[in-house]
């Protein structure tokens, strides 16, 4: 792959998150710029994602916000010069046949990069999200220390979520990385596709790829059970047959982690129990309340300094919260988690008052990312204009 080396006089910042005169297409000829050489951009300048699409100039996701670029429109012909780097021709014939493809691939020295293909209105449209090559630590990270103590669980569940772009993937890897530099394991991952790349330290990791190393997730995850693991990371707990095994493999002595696209605690496992029917809800809320280590709630919010802190709100299965949970009463989590900080719990509105507390994050910023502003409003009375507090 020939490697281009844009600068970043390419990229066009608008001011205030404002696109305004980036948003029309600019006329022009092809791009001779590569695909490699627009990764290298997007790294430089610190995107997360980079948004292709046959009509429209390449876009990226910059702290959050999606940025257009000065380059030409994305004809048909770039775009599946673009393709031709990366993919085998089989690879665009399925994408052809299927109109949707996943993989990643690997910018040596650079990032790796998860690929979805498909297609739009406009034509094909391709999103990459760079991941880094250094797999961060929880200090690198600046994450609670008791997500050290939960990945130091023996067996259970453990459940990152979070919208998408939130950072699971991320905290994942750093959680992997501390037991594996700390703790002689057996650790097995099924990805859709591998994000981030780990090397065996103290423990072994065997990272597993659907499409490449195995035809099906479900497959996978059961023969993981045979394959004397003592942690299983799952990409996503994404139906009935992957939560099905995953409890499976956490009420049989193994410690399980995977994520959801929830919000806090209380909803993680509604929806865990929403996966099965009205009948089949009371045995599997006491199984969820048995094999449940911890929920993990993550977002992402933007810091005074332009960059991004992750907050989280953090539910520990005490004995407590597992009475809840046995009980049916799981929205008096919602009371239980700010009473139990000995225990590293804490919500996602204290985690947003430590952040303001620290100086890294705006009242204001705090409170439009708050799931109870008006809660959180008043925590911060003082540091808060009270027009902010109204909402108005």
């Amino acid at each position: 792959m020939m490697s281009a080396d844009p600068t970043l006089s390419n990229l066009s910042v608008p001011r205030m998150g404002v696109l305004e005169s980036t948003l029309a297409p600019r006329a022009g000829g092809p791009s001779d710029l590569s695909l490699e050489g627009l990764v290298r951009q997007a790294k430089q300048g610190t995107a997360s994602d980079v948004h292709l699409c046959v009509g429209e100039a390449p876009r990226m996701r910059i702290r959050g916000l999606i940025e257009t670029t000065t380059h030409p429109v994305t004809t048909i012909e770039t775009f599946y010069r673009w393709l031709r780097e990366v993919l085998t021709p089989e690879q665009i014939a399925t994408f052809e046949a299927t109109k949707e493809f996943d993989t990643a691939i690997m910018y040596d020295g650079l990032a790796r990069c998860r690929i979805n293909l498909f297609y739009s209105l406009l034509g094909p449209a391709m999103v990459m999200r760079l991941v880094s090559l250094e797999i961060p630590s929880l200090e690198q990270l600046a994450l609670p220390d008791v997500l050290k103590t939960i990945a130091q669980s023996h067996k259970g569940l453990v459940l990152i979520t979070g919208p998408t772009g939130s950072g699971k993937s991320t905290t994942l890897a750093a959680m992997l990385r501390y037991i594996n530099e700390n703790f002689a394991k057996h650790i097995i991952s099924i990805e859709d596709p591998i994000e981030y790349v780990h090397s065996s330290c103290r423990s072994i990791v065997r990272q597993r790829e659907v499409g490449e190393h195995t035809l099906q997730f479900e497959n996978a995850l059961r023969a993981a059970l045979r394959e004397d693991p003592d942690i299983i990371l799952i990409g996503e707990m994404r139906d009935r047959i992957t939560v099905d095994i995953a409890i499976k493999a956490a009420q049989t002595g193994h410690l399980v982690f995977g994520t959801l696209h929830t919000n806090s605690a209380v909803s993680t496992i509604e929806r865990l129990l929403n996966i099965y029917t009205p009948a089949e809800q009371d045995s599997m809320r006491h199984q969820i309340a048995e094999s449940l280590v911890a929920v993990v709630a993550q977002s992402l919010v933007r810091t005074v300094d332009g960059k991004r802190a992750a907050a989280h709100e953090i539910m520990i299965n005490t004995d407590t919260a597992k009475d809840y949970i046995h009980r049916g009463v799981v929205d008096e989590l919602d009371q239980l988690i700010p009473q139990c900080t000995y225990d590293g719990m804490q919500t996602m509105n204290q985690a947003l008052y430590d952040l303001v507390q620290a100086g890294r994050v705006d009242p204001e910023t705090a409170i439009e990312n708050s799931p109870r502003s008006n809660e959180l409003a008043q925590m911060l009375r003082g540091k808060v204009s009270n027009r902010t507090a109204l909402g108005m």
